[in-house]
């Protein structure tokens, strides 16, 4: 007889029945595991929660003894519920001892029972536990069977976030309401304390039982109308866009899906709420995403965002990216550099649950100096907006909801870095020379304008590197020409007469432009970007330097261009800027009263250029991040390498040298700027090595200075000199066993 209609939604009405019966957590379970028993007709219903990550312990029987519960535990994979728990899939057998992967337990007195069902309980790609009918008889449980316990597990699911289960016991405690230590990477060092802001808020279904199919069936198509005319709204809006319209028209096949609709209906059917249902069919869609390949993985991506929207139109809980409280940490799976944009530098800290530390949204955090911390697996999942939060921008780590002996702890390093910023404060003004004598320039980078202000304050004689892609990367068509010449005067106002080197669009690799058609390229970070681009597609790079010398309104400009391979770049490069200086003068436009030209350089090869490449540079700036990862051959993208070279290494040091060696030959201006230049001991060896001028974040520039004011250049060259000619692979042991004897 089919469990799937009336039958499902009696067992999820006596379910309902139970839940709202004044009982601890502990009779609660014990209560279902009988009612599920007797409603399927087995002689056996058991429930298995997560005691931690890796555990899964039976917390509540029918039909095994009674002494084995929170006594039995096993591993994730362990045994047929652990195979359950890791692979998120139902196993149905009639015969469970002769199953791949069957373990026996003594102590639950199992052995007597032959078949086995298990599925999942699961919400939203998050492992709660599996829930288990056995019968003594050879039984094949029915696809109807299977349905109808799948729909308990995920009302199950939905009331263990609610605290239903709540009780002793490990595997019983409170969830969201314990401290926990996420490990991600570092996308942008510096410490802060503040409260979650999750991006997009964990939408809890309160009543997951319908009481009228009908109705839930009415109130799911309603939402499912609106959400598609939002969407067809999303292609009337991009106008004539090719590239995005196949996009949304992807998008858009998965909101028409009838199949898609069907299941949901099905489940509303079975007993479901519209809501209950949308999270069902969602869950499920997050477990097949685990296993997909990347294509499936983005197409279900795009399932998984529906979803999210019909949920908050059911429901009414939206994002919201006003009103954020005090103190607020940006929680997210991902985010966009536009939509960060939109909180503004309010936050306190951002961490995502993915994300690169090549991505946007690492650019604007560092243009904003606050801390983030990328991949913090399941910091989604865990988090509630409102939670304590404490983000290790230095480390990589997150405590959420720490206890008084971290928040201690803590605390302290907070105010030692106070302590430290007002020691930085007291030297702002003063000029960079060395113990020594040698006068060191430190400049800061930027790319928005939120940036400038920190000009004065960081005590940064100016900006060696204004990225100029953020402008494009945050719009969803290209800005115009004029907009981009009000953004520049403006830059250089905010400057009040210090220097500001503007380099060119630097898009490709990492930094997708939303309007571009994106390259499929086996090796983006070797591939079609920067001035390879650029030069391809004349009339981008004709109208952003048009932009400039417009900007300049005849004062000094300085123009660089990113990622030079070889002579030939640089000077079909400066012959499109000569062209356009030609053009402005001939349309009668003021030109700047001074030109710079200058070039990034960014590979290992133009270290060996032709001296030609030295004197036609006005200026050259070493970009740090790049040369480093094609000269280890290490992608700064993948955690496996990217930390597996040090800068301080022995050949890093000498290329340096190298450069600083050839600039000076042909007196060509030379600085370094990335990443490495705001770190203190790295910034003091590359002064040794002979850099004069050195471009960081704004914050980097006190404890930088603060080390070069107390360093003799001299001695830091000769206790390298020294490692080198004693073959260490990395100068950093000799150079800070230096800096401690000092």
């Amino acid at each position: 007889m089919p469990i799937r209609d009336t039958e499902s939604r009696n067992l999820l009405r006596r379910l309902q029945a139970v839940m709202a019966e004044a009982a601890q957590g502990q009779e609660r379970l014990d209560r279902i595991v009988n009612l599920v028993a007797t409603s399927m007709r087995t002689e056996v219903c058991s429930i298995y929660l997560h005691r931690d990550a890796n555990t899964l312990e039976l917390c509540a029987t029918f039909g095994l003894k009674p002494e084995a519960v929170h006594v039995t535990r096993m591993r994730v994979g362990e045994g047929l519920v652990g195979r359950v728990a890791r692979y998120r899939q139902a196993i149905n057998t009639p015969d469970a001892p002769s199953t791949k992967g069957f373990r026996y337990m003594p102590e639950t007195g199992e052995e007597v029972y032959s078949s086995f069902l298990g599925v999942p309980i699961q919400r939203l790609g998050e492992r709660l536990g599996v829930l288990v009918v056995q019968s003594k008889d050879a039984r094949d449980y029915s696809e109807d069977e299977i349905y109808a316990l799948e729909v308990v597990a995920m009302v199950l699911a939905e009331m263990t976030e609610l605290g239903a289960f709540v009780g002793e016991g490990e595997a019983l405690r409170p969830r969201h309401r314990e401290q926990v230590l996420i490990r991600g990477i570092t996308g942008q060092e510096g410490s802060a304390e503040g409260v979650v802001h999750l991006h997009d808020p964990r939408v809890v279904v309160t009543n997951p039982v319908a009481e009228d199919p009908e109705q839930e069936k009415a109130r799911l198509s309603e939402a499912i109308e609106k959400m598609r005319l939002s969407v067809d709204k999303m292609l009337t809006d991009i106008g004539h866009d090719r590239e995005q319209a196949e996009v949304i028209e992807a998008f858009r096949m998965f909101a028409y899906s009838r199949s898609w609709l069907r299941r949901m209906e099905a489940d509303i059917d079975a007993g479901l709420t519209a809501e209950a249902a949308v999270e069902k069919e969602q869950t499920a869609a997050r477990a097949r995403m685990a296993a997909a390949d990347p294509y499936l993985r983005d197409r279900l991506a795009d399932l998984d965002d529906l979803s999210n929207r019909l949920l908050r139109m059911l429901t009414g809980q939206g994002r919201a990216t006003s009103n954020l409280p005090e103190g607020a940490v940006l929680v997210a799976r991902n985010i966009g550099p536009g939509e960060l944009l939109e909180y503004g530098r309010r936050l306190k800290g951002v961490v995502l649950e993915d994300g690169a530390v090549g991505s946007h949204a690492a650019i604007v955090a560092r243009a904003w100096a606050i801390p983030l911390v990328l991949q913090a697996s399941g910091i989604t999942t865990e988090a509630l907006s409102g939670d304590p939060i404490l983000v290790d921008g230095d480390q990589g780590v997150v405590h959420l909801r720490p206890d008084e002996a971290v928040r201690a702890a803590f605390a302290d390093k907070l105010a030692m870095q106070a302590e430290a910023q007002k020691r930085y404060a007291s030297i702002r003004d003063r000029s960079c020379v060395t113990a020594d004598g040698h006068r060191i320039e430190l400049l800061m980078n930027a790319g928005l304008m939120a940036d400038l202000p920190s000009l004065p304050s960081s005590g940064a004689e100016g900006v060696g590197l204004f990225r100029t892609e953020l402008q494009f990367l945050t719009r969803n068509k290209v800005p115009r020409r004029a907009e981009l010449a009000a953004l520049y005067a403006t830059v250089m106002d905010a400057a009040q007469g210090k220097p500001v080197n503007f380099r060119t669009l630097d898009i490709g690799s990492d930094k997708v432009l939303p309007y571009m058609k994106k390259q499929d390229e086996p090796n983006p970070a070797l591939g079609w970007r920067a001035i390879r681009v650029g030069l391809d597609k004349r009339g981008v790079m004709r109208m952003q330097l048009q932009a400039l010398l417009r900007a300049a309104q005849g004062r000094p400009l300085s123009i660089m261009f990113p990622f030079i391979a070889q002579l030939e770049e640089f000077l079909a490069a400066r012959a499109h800027l000569y062209r356009e200086i030609h053009r402005e003068k001939s349309l009668g436009h003021v030109l700047p009263e001074s030109l710079r030209i200058g070039a990034m350089l960014e590979t290992p090869s133009m270290a060996f250029s032709p001296r030609k490449f030295f004197e036609e540079a006005d200026f050259i700036s070493i970009g740090g991040n790049d040369l480093k990862q094609f000269f280890f051959a290490a992608d700064r993208e993948n955690e496996r390498v990217r930390r597996r070279y040090d800068t301080l290494n022995v050949s890093f040091l000498s290329l340096i040298e190298q450069i600083v060696g050839r600039c000076a030959e042909t007196n060509t201006p030379v600085s370094f700027c990335g990443e490495d230049a705001g770190r203190p001991v790295e910034a003091l060896c590359f002064a040794a090595m002979g850099l004069r001028s050195l471009s960081m974040r704004p914050a980097s520039i006190g404890p930088v200075k603060h080390i070069l004011l107390r360093s003799n250049l001299a001695e830091v060259k000769a206790v390298i000199a020294e490692a080198r000619e004693a073959g260490e692979q990395t100068v950093r042991p000799a150079v800070m066993e230096y800096l401690r004897n000092r």
